[in-house]
């Protein structure tokens, strides 16, 4: 996947769907559009739909965490909307997440349809190690991220969506065919809002990321266009240096 086009995920955090449909018609630049909870709900559960009739990629990032039967039910209604890529908590345990995945795939395959990527969510990155203790996990942040991606991979899944700064510990655990989707990307020029683990594009691609989840700074830019070309910009940097090194390790 050399296209660095197809490693960005703007993220449509907005209360209406003319918003979010304002900023993907004017970003033809942008492949990939993440839907959360809030335009899912804004939209009435419409936005996949709409974003796919644009000709854009969704991924649809409800973070479910329910009984497997839920979670079973769920992933069947991700796959017939048509998301490319959808995600659970892996906090839900290896079951739900094993029976969630399974579910989707036989699914996608009665159907005739596109099998979605399936994640998990490790720890979310407006969280820290207090954070943690306060739910009572006493394990520091990167321990718990490498300890629920290893779950997440015994599970079947796909890849984890984690903090750019747990990738290698990442990478050395589950490989490097398991995919690494990571929020809390900010670029130099942008302002960190609550994301408290974070790294810019270039870094981010540089070491490891198979796509990024990057918002405001470019939805909330007086150009997002612009600001969405130089993220690209970035990244195309990040990936040059990383195949680079890549060959210098071969050599």
């Amino acid at each position: 996947m050399r296209d660095i086009t197809k490693r960005l995920i703007l993220a449509l955090d907005f209360s209406t769907w003319q918003e979010a449909a304002e900023v993907a018609q004017n970003l033809p630049e942008v492949e990939y559009f993440k839907v959360g909870l809030e335009l899912y709900l804004a939209s009435r559960g419409e936005a996949v739909q709409r974003l796919k009739a644009m000709g854009k990629e969704v991924f649809l990032d409800l973070k479910f965490h329910d009984i497997p039967n839920t979670v079973n039910q769920a992933s069947r209604q991700a796959v017939a909307q048509g998301a490319a890529i959808f995600n659970y908590h892996a906090t839900g345990g290896l079951n739900m997440m094993r029976q969630g995945a399974e579910t989707a795939r036989s699914f996608a395959a009665e159907q005739g349809l596109r099998t979605p990527l399936i994640i998990a969510v490790t720890v979310l990155t407006s969280m820290n190690h207090e954070d943690l203790s306060g739910i009572g996990i006493q394990a520091e942040v990167k321990a718990a991220v490498t300890r629920l991606a290893k779950l997440t991979k015994d599970a079947g899944l796909d890849g984890v969506v984690a903090s750019p700064q747990e990738i290698p510990l990442i990478r050395e655990a589950c490989g490097t065919d398991f995919k690494i989707i990571c929020p809390g990307v900010r670029p130099e020029w942008a302002t960190l809002a609550d994301q408290k683990r974070t790294m810019t594009p270039k870094e981010a691609i540089e070491l490891g990321a198979d796509f990024l989840v990057i918002g405001r700074p470019i939805t909330r830019a007086d150009n997002p266009r612009e600001a969405a070309r130089l993220v690209l910009q970035e990244m195309s940097e990040g990936f040059a240096t990383r195949i680079a090194k890549e060959k210098e390790r071969v050599e």
